[in-house]
């Protein structure tokens, strides 16, 4: 599967459309997580855009970025909190990470079922995770030059079913991004009115779906076992950009 190139993802939240979406997306973020006090954060795929908010509060905010995809530094100016990683095997200890958000992740991933058992190994026992993934509904799935565009898209029963398979309840679910996926001035200008009358009369044609899991404790261990491995782990600063192919633009 041909996933997002890091460049690609970089240059779609710094432009005028990705930033309208990046603020809607967030102010639903943060519902489903209105605190994170004291809590470990994660983010995984490409969730830098949304991790500041959980700054303030959180004991610690990471970023992890699959190999195939590339990476980049962040955040800007200050120590690398970024890490380039397997999806499959994240270098992280059993039970370190308290809420770990998939964005641009489940869509692209090349093995869905593993990056589940992955993230579950990693979850403490009252982890939570939060998928963001394209509605295969809604209008965004179908347009490819943005992200939202690319991998595999879910519908609401389709993404409850993989969590229940994977070992993880469901706890809530919302709907998101109405705005039409348009890089017009006219279009970016009134996006939260494309949001809540999206939200009212096509609800189920929305651009992505978010559901919150928890992390089944009482179920059987995953499928397949688990590689255990004792490592020490330091998160070093990264370079400015590092994408999947290719020299680092200038």
């Amino acid at each position: 599967m041909l996933r997002p190139d890091i460049i690609d993802l970089r240059e779609f939240y710094s432009g005028h459309l990705g930033q309208a979406v990046r603020r809607l997306l967030r102010l639903r973020l943060r519902a489903i997580w209105p605190d994170v006090s004291g809590l470990r954060v994660m983010g995984l795929g490409y969730a830098t855009p949304y991790l500041r908010i959980f700054e303030a509060e959180a004991e610690r905010v990471i970023a992890a970025m699959p190999g195939p995809q590339g990476v980049v530094r962040w955040p800007r100016g200050l120590p690398g909190r970024v890490m380039l990683v397997d999806e499959d095997e994240l270098p992280l200890p059993d039970a370190s990470v308290d809420r770990l958000l998939l964005m641009h992740a489940l869509e692209n991933s090349e093995n869905v079922r593993a990056l589940l058992r992955e993230v579950w190994r990693v979850l403490t026992p009252q982890g939570r995770l939060l998928a963001v993934v394209p509605n295969r509904r809604g209008l965004w799935a179908h347009i490819e030059a943005t992200p939202f565009g690319q991998g595999r898209p879910y519908t609401p029963p389709q993404l409850t079913r993989l969590m229940r398979d994977s070992l993880f309840s469901p706890t809530q679910a919302q709907s998101a991004l109405w705005l039409p996926p348009a890089n017009r001035a006219f279009v970016v200008r009134a996006a939260f009115a494309w949001e809540r009358t999206g939200e009212i009369l096509w609800n189920r044609f929305s651009g992505v779906l978010l559901l919150e899991a928890e992390k089944q404790v009482y179920a059987a261990a995953p499928l397949k076992p688990v590689k255990v491995k004792q490592k020490t782990f330091v998160l070093k600063p990264t370079a400015p950009v590092w994408g999947g192919s290719g020299p680092a633009p200038a």
